[in-house]
């Protein structure tokens, strides 16, 4: 009878630990939103920059698989740290129909701006289904467009001393940084955004040496303590999350996302990156 009794508690107990972990992965951490903190030095940076801040938020992944309300209590909280930079890494929605451009435009009637420049990138989903409509990207373009986010295509624009290289999406329909980078002046401050981290490992860099900000992971979303995250939509694997040095003098940069695909989270945060400038110049 003892064996019996401690059996079912044993049971009863493993039951129960499954149902708070359950309860905690779909609906606490996937709205748990953790602001990070980070230096940012940036060679050539002009003076009047150093110490300014640019927020990195990716991945918002608006759509019906979650309240997305979410999304526009974390921008709300976001906007209180009043960003000199904000940039955009792709995936603002999760495509299932032409809903999801009025839902699109809801949320970014809060869209967090920066006081000196506001820009984005496109992601995979951006692109609709199999990433192959073009129509989807160019209706998201227009809408964050009209929401005061300057969307890049290969495209490089100079805000307030920071010059900002915006790549598409290398899964999306228009990946094309070779000739961008072929142009970029190493004697600027410069800044690459770059929805997909598997591109660090392309043969298109052009010996460019600096940050690069990213997100398409989510870090796994789900992470078992002490493990590598088991689901990585990447080739190379260390791309999870976080700071990378690449050994080259690039850094790269993997959000982890505010939004998510599928609503559960476990030892993986939603995040809003808050990087400080600093000078990477010697002396």
């Amino acid at each position: 009878m003892r064996r019996r009794k401690f059996i079912r508690n044993i049971t009863l107990g493993s039951l129960s630990a499954g149902a708070l972990t359950t309860g905690y992965a779909y609906k606490l951490e996937p709205f748990w939103l953790e602001f990070v903190h980070r230096s940012m030095p940036v060679a050539n940076l002009p003076e009047s920059l150093i110490g300014k801040m640019v927020m990195q938020i990716s991945d918002i992944h608006v759509g019906n698989r979650f309240d997305y309300r979410y999304i526009i209590d974390s921008f709300q909280n976001a906007q209180e740290y009043d960003p000199d930079f904000v940039v955009y890494t792709g995936d603002y929605i999760t495509y299932e129909g032409e809903e999801q451009f009025r839902q699109l435009a809801e949320v970014m009637k809060f869209a967090v701006k920066g006081r000196f420049g506001t820009v984005g990138i496109l992601g995979n989903h951006d692109y609709g289904k199999n990433w192959s409509e073009q129509h989807v990207a160019d209706t998201v373009t227009q809408v964050l467009s009209t929401s005061g986010i300057e969307v890049l295509s290969n495209e490089q624009q100079t805000f307030n001393g920071l010059n900002v290289i915006g790549l598409d999406d290398y899964w999306g329909l228009n990946f094309g940084p070779s000739d961008l980078m072929g142009e970029i002046d190493d004697q600027m401050a410069n800044l690459v955004l770059c929805h997909n981290p598997d591109v660090c490992d392309l043969h298109v860099w052009n010996g460019y040496r600096g940050w690069i900000l990213s997100g398409h992971t989510h870090g796994g979303q789900c992470k078992p303590p002490f493990l590598p995250p088991p689901l990585l939509p990447v080739e190379n694997k260390q791309y999870s999350s976080g700071q990378i040095e690449l050994g080259d003098g690039r850094t790269l940069y993997i959000n982890r996302a505010l939004g998510h695909l599928w609503q559960i989270r476990f030892n993986v945060r939603p995040e809003i990156t808050l990087f400080r400038l600093e000078s990477a110049n010697p002396g």
